[in-house]
C-alpha cells in the first residue's frame, strides 16, 4: 500500500495519475496549505522540504520519497512499467522527464506567480516567464512531430509533464499553433486514468459525480 501526501497541483497530480496508470493501491492524505499542514513536524519527516507530493511505501519499510520526479521514476522501476528497460530508452525518457522538472514546471510555475498571485503587477517578469514557457511548449511540439509520446512510448515523461500543460490558460501561455502539442494533450485527456487521477484529492467543488467516482477508485 502506498499512502499519498498531496495536493490538487499540476505535481500532485503527476503522482496520482501515475498510481492510477500503474492500478497501485494507495490511500490518500489531502494537505491543507491553508493550515500549513505540509510544514507541520510529522509531515518534515517525510519530506524535510515540506512540499507535496510524497509517497510512503508501507510495503518497503515505511520508505519515504520525495520529490514528484523522483516519486514517479520509484513506482515506474517498483512496477517495472512506464519505462523502457533498456539504457538507451531509459535515457530518452529520463531526458524528457528532465526537461520537465527543470524547464516546464519552474518557467510555467514562476509564470504563475507573477501573471495570477503577485500582489505587484511586474510585466518584465509576467513577459519573461510566460515567453519562456511558450519556447518550452514549442519544443515539446517539435519532439511530438517526430513521436506520439515525448520517449517514444507513454511514459513517466508524459505523465510528468501533461499536468502543467494542460493549466497552459492558468499561466497566460497560448497553445495556438503548437498543433502536435494539441494532439498529445488530447490524446492524454482521454486517458481514463488520467481522468480518475485529476480528482485526487476530491473537493467539494468537483461535485457528487467526481466524489462517488473517487470513493470508488479509492475502495476498490
Amino acid at each position: 500500500m502506498i499512502d499519498l501526501y498531496t495536493a490538487a497541483t499540476p505535481n500532485g497530480h503527476k503522482v496520482s495519475i501515475a498510481l492510477e496508470e500503474l492500478q497501485l493501491p494507495y490511500t490518500v492524505h489531502a494537505l491543507s496549505f491553508d493550515k500549513q499542514e505540509q510544514k507541520t513536524p510529522a509531515f518534515l519527516k517525510i519530506n524535510p522540504n515540506g512540499r507535496i507530493p510524497a509517497i510512503v511505501d508501507r510495503n518497503n519499510g515505511d520508505f519515504a520519497v520525495f520529490e514528484s520526479g523522483a516519486i514517479l521514476l520509484y513506482l515506474a522501476e517498483l512496477t517495472g512499467q512506464l519505462i523502457p528497460q533498456d539504457r538507451n530508452g531509459r535515457s530518452t525518457v529520463m531526458q524528457w522527464l528532465m526537461f520537465q522538472m527543470g524547464g516546464v514546471g519552474p518557467m510555467q510555475g514562476q509564470a504563475n506567480v507573477f501573471f495570477r498571485y503577485f500582489p505587484e503587477k511586474l510585466q518584465g517578469a509576467i513577459d519573461r516567464y510566460q515567453n519562456e514557457t511558450r519556447r518550452l511548449y514549442q519544443v515539446l511540439d517539435t519532439r511530438l512531430g517526430e513521436a506520439e509520446f515525448l520517449a517514444g512510448d507513454y511514459s513517466i515523461a508524459d505523465i510528468a509533464t501533461y499536468p502543467w500543460v494542460r493549466i497552459h490558460e492558468w499561466s497566460g501561455v497560448s497553445v495556438e499553433g503548437l498543433s502536435k502539442l494539441q494532439r498529445w494533450m488530447a490524446a492524454l485527456d482521454a486517458r481514463p486514468a488520467v481522468q480518475r487521477g485529476l480528482l485526487v484529492p476530491v473537493r467539494e467543488s468537483d461535485g457528487d459525480k467526481a466524489v462517488k467516482t473517487a470513493q470508488s477508485m479509492l475502495t476498490r
